[in-house]
C-alpha cells in the first residue's frame, strides 16, 4: 500500500499534452461517498486505480462532498467541496434543455460546486466519472477525460455531444462492449479519442480460503444489488429446477446500500421464492464492503446472472480472486472480464444455468480446474494492471 497522502504540491503549469506524471484527480458523481461503507461501484473503482499506481507517481485526489461518510478510502487526497442539492425534477428538466441544445443547468449546478474542490490544486488530468456535463466546466489548466462506466449519451443530440465534449482529451470506457454502445453517439473526431480500461480487483483482499476443497454440498452464491437487472431471480429459479439437496444457495444484497430499507416488490418476490426452497436457500441483505471478501471466500461457485448488458461488473473478478468457480451471463462486458477462465451462460436462461451448476456439483475436479483458472485470470487483472492500462491509455491521447 502507498504511504499516506502528502500535502498538495504547488501549482505547476504543463503543456497541452497529457502528462502521465501530473497529479490525477477523480470526480465522483456529486453526493457519492468515497468510502468502503457502501461498496458503490465507481468509488470502488477509483480506490483501486489510486492504489494501483506506481510508487513514484503523485498521490491522486478525489473530489468528494463535505458531509459524506467520514470513513474514507486512504488511497487518495480527499478534496472537499460544499455540495448543492439537486433541483426539483432535475433529470426531466435537464433532458428537455438538452433536446433544445441548451446546457443541462441542473447537473451543471452540482458539478460546478464539486469542481470548487480543485482550488489550489496543481494542474492535473481530471477524470470525470459518468459526468459528460463536467467536461466543459473543468478549468482550462486541467485536462478533462470522461470516464464512462455506463452508457451516458443516449439522451444527447449530436449537437449536444459536440458542445459537451468538444474539450474532452479522451473517453475511457470500462469495456469493449460499452465502447461499442458509446461510439455511435460520437462524431469521428471524438470517436478517435476512445480508449478501453477494464476494471481490476484487489487480489490480496479477495483471496481463496486456505482449504479450497468443497464439503458434501456445493455452495453457490450471488452478491450484488437485488434488482431485476442483476438477475438473482434467474439464479434462484435455476436452483429450484436443479432440485438437488447437495446444492445450496446464498443470496446477498439489497436494492440499494441499506440493509434496513423497506423491501421492494422485486425483493419480496425473491424472498417468497427463496422460502419455498427451505433451508437450501439463505437470503441476506446488503453488507458493508469490508465484509464482502470473507463472504465470497465461503463460496464454491459465484454466479453473476445479469440479464442486462452489464458493462464491467466488479463481482466477476472478485469471485475469481476469492477462489471460486465463476459462472456469469454472456452479455455486455462480462465475457471480457471472464477472459475465457470462467463459465458463460445465456442471459436470463435458468435452464442453462441449472445445467452448469449441476455439472460443477457432479465433477469436483472440473470445479477445481475452473476455480484455479479463475484465480489465475484475476491475478492477471489486479488493480496494478488496470492502472497501468489507464496510464497507457492516457499517454496515447
Amino acid at each position: 500500500m502507498r504511504p499516506p497522502p502528502a500535502s498538495p504540491a504547488p501549482a505547476v503549469a504543463h503543456g497541452p499534452a497529457i502528462d502521465r506524471d501530473a497529479p490525477m484527480v477523480h470526480l465522483l458523481t456529486p453526493g457519492d461517498h468515497f468510502s468502503p461503507r457502501t461498496g458503490s461501484a465507481i468509488p470502488t473503482v477509483v480506490d483501486g486505480l489510486c492504489r494501483g499506481g506506481r510508487e513514484e507517481a503523485p498521490v491522486p485526489a478525489v473530489l468528494v462532498a463535505r458531509g459524506t461518510y467520514p470513513d474514507r478510502y486512504d488511497s487518495a487526497h480527499a478534496l472537499e467541496y460544499d455540495a448543492r442539492s439537486p433541483l426539483p425534477a432535475q433529470r426531466l428538466l435537464d433532458a428537455g434543455l438538452g433536446r433544445l441544445g441548451l446546457p443541462r443547468a441542473g447537473i451543471r449546478r452540482e458539478l460546478r460546486a464539486a469542481l470548487t474542490g480543485l482550488r489550489g490544486w496543481p494542474t492535473s488530468t481530471l477524470l470525470a466519472h459518468n459526468a459528460p456535463q463536467a467536461v466543459p466546466l473543468v478549468p482550462p489548466r486541467h485536462r478533462a477525460v470522461l470516464y464512462a462506466h455506463n452508457v451516458l449519451l443516449r439522451s444527447y443530440t449530436p449537437r449536444e455531444v459536440r458542445l459537451a465534449l468538444d474539450r474532452v482529451a479522451g473517453i475511457i470506457c470500462v469495456s469493449e462492449s460499452l465502447a461499442s454502445q458509446t461510439l455511435p453517439s460520437l462524431p469521428p473526431s471524438l470517436a478517435s479519442r476512445v480508449r478501453i480500461v477494464l476494471n481490476g480487483v484487489d487480489t490480496t483482499v479477495f483471496r481463496p480460503r486456505p482449504d479450497p476443497a468443497r464439503n458434501d454440498r456445493l455452495h453457490v452464491m450471488f452478491v450484488g444489488r437485488m434488482i431485476a437487472d442483476k438477475g438473482a431471480d434467474v439464479l434462484l429459479e435455476a436452483v429450484r429446477r436443479l432440485g438437488r439437496p447437495d446444492v445450496v444457495l446464498t443470496l446477498v444484497g439489497s436494492a440499494g446500500f441499506d440493509a434496513n430499507a423497506r423491501p421492494t416488490p422485486f425483493e419480496r418476490t425473491v424472498l417468497g421464492a427463496a422460502r419455498e426452497l427451505g433451508e437450501r436457500v439463505r437470503v441476506r441483505p446488503f453488507v458493508p464492503r469490508p465484509q464482502v471478501p470473507g463472504l465470497l471466500r465461503e463460496a464454491d461457485v459465484i454466479v453473476v446472472p445479469s440479464r442486462w448488458p452489464d458493462p464491467c461488473p466488479l463481482t466477476v473478478l472478485e469471485g475469481m480472486a476469492a477462489g471460486a468457480a465463476v459462472v456469469a451471463s454472456a452479455i455486455g462486458g462480462i465475457p471480457e472480464q471472464l477472459g475465457g477462465a470462467g463459465l458463460s451462460v445465456p442471459a436470463g436462461d435458468p435452464g442453462a444455468l441449472a445445467d452448469v451448476l449441476g455439472a460443477l456439483a457432479d465433477d469436483e475436479p472440473f470445479r477445481r480446474r475452473t476455480a484455479d483458472a479463475c484465480r489465475t485470470r484475476a491475478l492477471s487483472r489486479d488493480w496494478v494492471h488496470a492502472r497501468a492500462d489507464l496510464d497507457a491509455a492516457l499517454g496515447s491521447l
